[in-house]
């Protein structure tokens, strides 16, 4: 079988995929769901040491990570291996790869290895560090860039130390800001007929998430502490207790503070001196929390979120992943997408979160074998049945 977009937004755009584990494979799979043909380049079973920091082909997060693409085995530690990719390199408009900085050059995938081979090639680099500095040798991972970056600085309750958060958050901004800049040298492409390098990096992507956070030390010297559940600076903002678990509430603003106090029955509240305005309010977080958990744990969390949002005021329920998928706006959103594999039939993994109205993303494909399409691109390539037999007699496929 030849590709089968999975919409024709990116269809006119080829990606050699030679990423892995979980911020490559992010970014790619944006291109893919879109349209993109997507060619993921494998190394042949057993020749590389770390192939199963991806988990298990078969388990969810593998198959989540990887569908809408076809799969190809090559060996680029072989110059009969690199000699196919440069070949794959002339037609390709991306190049994705997330190796330590230095490993591109031995391989010859670089990008100014590959501009000599295609001009118009745009090469995505996903690393820890970044490109060059002090840190380039170091490897990198989500956890250790959480660290890094502030985010576990800021995440958990004061006195707790530091703490993580609840998914690979640096991994997968990292991967998305790749595609933002695959995206951005693509359009720029049609300008100027060259392609160029885009690099991100799991360390500034996780600064990037820091935003305000990292913007008050920026612009103000303040070092933000950990403050738990509640909302940094705009108060009452944190997750409240109920008759019957919790809900979080967000009533920072001040027609938003005046109509929580009357929904809850307590509008005597306003009048407190300690809670008038947004900074009060934040310095006596802790008293005005009191209040608020006072008040809202007599009635159960269903009846607080049917009623405060009837009034206006920001809030919810906190789901466990299984409540997640069966809430009904969840649902509407179609956040779980079905694709059918051949081995394990029927399965869901998370949609494209970005909707288009006219080419949208879809579930055309689940995640390939690895090699499933090796002989099929081989031949697009050009290669004859008797080539690709040599390549693979010689261990380059």
């Amino acid at each position: 079988m030849t590709h089968t977009p999975a919409s024709s937004a990116l269809s006119r755009f080829r990606v050699l995929d030679l990423s892995r584990v979980r911020a490559g494979p992010t970014c790619v799979k944006q291109l893919a769901d879109f349209g993109a043909d997507v060619i993921k380049i494998e190394s042949p079973p057993g020749l590389d040491a770390n192939e199963s920091m991806g988990g298990p082909r078969n388990g969810p997060d593998f198959q989540n990570l990887h569908r809408n693409k076809r799969s190809m085995t090559l060996n680029l530690k072989l110059p009969e291996g690199r000699d196919v990719f440069a070949r794959l390199v002339r037609t390709a408009d991306v190049v994705v790869e997330n190796y330590r900085p230095d490993v591109k050059y031995r391989l010859g995938v670089d990008y100014e290895s590959l501009k000599a081979i295609n001009p118009r090639i745009v090469l995505a680099s996903i690393s820890g560090f970044g490109q060059d500095g002090p840190y380039v040798a170091r490897p990198g991972f989500d956890q250790i860039a959480q660290g890094m970056s502030g985010l576990m600085s800021v995440t958990g309750r004061p006195g707790e130390g530091p703490m993580r958060t609840g998914a690979a958050i640096a991994d997968v901004s990292a991967g998305l800001y790749a595609a933002l800049g695959i995206l951005t040298a693509l359009l720029e492409r049609e300008v100027s007929g060259q392609g160029q390098w885009v690099q991100s990096s799991l360390l500034m992507s996780g600064i990037a998430l820091l935003d305000f956070q990292a913007a008050r030390y920026l612009m103000d010297g303040e070092v933000p502490p950990q403050v738990g559940n509640d909302h940094p600076t705009s108060i009452p903002t944190s997750a409240y207790t109920t008759a019957d678990g919790y809900i979080n509430v967000a009533a920072s603003g001040e027609g938003m503070w005046i109509r929580l106090c009357k929904a809850i029955g307590r509008p005597e509240i306003l009048e407190r001196a300690e809670f008038k305005g947004g900074d009060n309010r934040a310095k006596n977080r802790k008293a005005l929390n009191e209040e608020l958990n006072e008040a809202l744990s007599a009635r159960k969390s269903e009846e607080w979120i049917s009623e405060l949002n009837a009034a206006g005021v920001p809030c919810g329920p906190i789901y466990t992943m299984d409540q997640v998928f069966a809430d009904p706006q969840v649902q509407h959103l179609r956040a779980a997408a079905k694709v059918k594999h051949p081995k394990l039939g029927d399965i869901r993994v998370v949609n494209q979160a970005v909707g288009l109205s006219r080419t949208p993303a879809t579930m055309v494909s689940a995640t390939p074998e690895i090699g499933e399409h090796t002989d099929e691109v081989l031949g697009e390539a050009g290669y004859s049945a008797a080539e690709i037999a040599a390549l693979r007699n010689c261990k380059a496929i």
